[in-house]
């Protein structure tokens, strides 16, 4: 991706690293026993660990179960084609704003406060072109451990987005991670996580998140996984949307920048992590989508760059 010193990072970045998460030091090799069948050490709890929450779902949703029900009728709100000053049309976006710096010596923390920045000018664009107001959502980066308004938050469950403050929760040495046991590097892979997670933001401020959730309380676990794989690949397409409007508006975009992120999307896939962690797929658990489905919405996003296009709730073809 293309940023230079004179990019501005968001100053909706909280820094909580070195403060503690009131966890104690973990053993290697922590025998943790799961379903009876013996136990998983510390390293593969981090690997089944981005199953419930790598993209952006509480690890307390994977315990709530219920009755049956339908897909909720969800309805994308309707971008205004409009053309930026210059005359370049961009979807939905009716011009650029600026955004205020916020200092920073860590290099990784630069970058991702520089996508975060990004990610408020597409969507307080997009917004405002559907006569709404985008509240910013705020980026907390910890370490080991942190309290969030949906529970404490721990490293081994990965990149999340919590509705109930609104924030979005990363340790940074997830994308080492993301790097060397999912073999996904590249800084657009670590982009697409942010994106993602402002997906889920988004999500929440559209209604969506909070009519899903009410759903999944009157579903039984298969249901409720079901509807939960159709919010998750639609802010895979936010995130491609995202992508499409942020070059048009930034120039953002570098050969082989969509390709880190769909090699992200195709290694974080419910199959391709169940194969790699129990040899075997089971459909039916899947809570983020298979492999092909996350690259495919995706690519739909980026492709149309209008949310219209991440209808996951009202189709048969996910």
């Amino acid at each position: 991706m293309r940023y230079d010193e004179n990019d501005q990072e968001s100053k909706n970045v909280e820094d909580r690293r070195g403060q503690g998460g009131g966890f104690g030091g973990m053993p290697g090799g922590l025998q943790i026993p799961i379903g009876g069948r013996g136990g998983m050490s510390l390293t593969s709890l981090l690997i089944i660990g981005v199953i419930m929450l790598l993209f952006g779902i509480n690890p307390l949703d994977v315990l709530t179960g219920g009755g049956g029900g339908q897909f909720p009728q969800i309805e994308m709100p309707r971008q205004q084609e409009t053309q930026r000053p210059g005359g370049s049309d961009i979807p939905g976006l009716p011009g650029q704003g600026s955004r205020t710096a916020a200092g920073s010596t860590d290099e990784m923390k630069v970058f991702i406060g520089r996508v975060l920045a990004d990610t408020e000018k597409v969507w307080n664009k997009v917004f405002e072109s559907f006569g709404e107001t985008y509240k910013e959502p705020q980026l907390v980066i910890f370490d080991r451990g942190t309290r969030t308004a949906c529970g404490m938050g721990m490293t081994q469950m990965g990149p999340f987005y919590c509705p109930l403050d609104q924030k979005i929760y990363i340790d940074l040495a997830f994308y080492d991670e993301l790097k060397r046991r999912f073999n996904a590097p590249g800084d657009f892979a670590q982009a697409y996580v942010v994106a993602h997670e402002v997906g889920h933001h988004v999500q929440t401020l559209l209604g969506i998140a909070e009519k899903v959730q009410g759903m999944k309380q009157r579903m039984d676990q298969r249901s409720a996984n079901a509807l939960q794989v159709r919010m998750e690949l639609q802010a895979d397409c936010l995130a491609g949307v995202w992508a499409n409007l942020n070059h048009q508006l930034n120039n953002r975009l570098e050969p082989g920048d969509i390709e880190e992120g769909l090699r992200a999307a195709n290694a974080i896939g419910d199959d391709m992590i169940q194969k790699r962690t129990q040899g075997y797929v089971v459909p039916d658990a899947f809570t983020h989508g298979s492999a092909e489905q996350r690259m495919r919405w995706f690519t739909n996003g980026y492709k149309s760059g209008k949310m219209q296009s991440c209808d996951t709730f009202n189709t048969d073809d996910l």
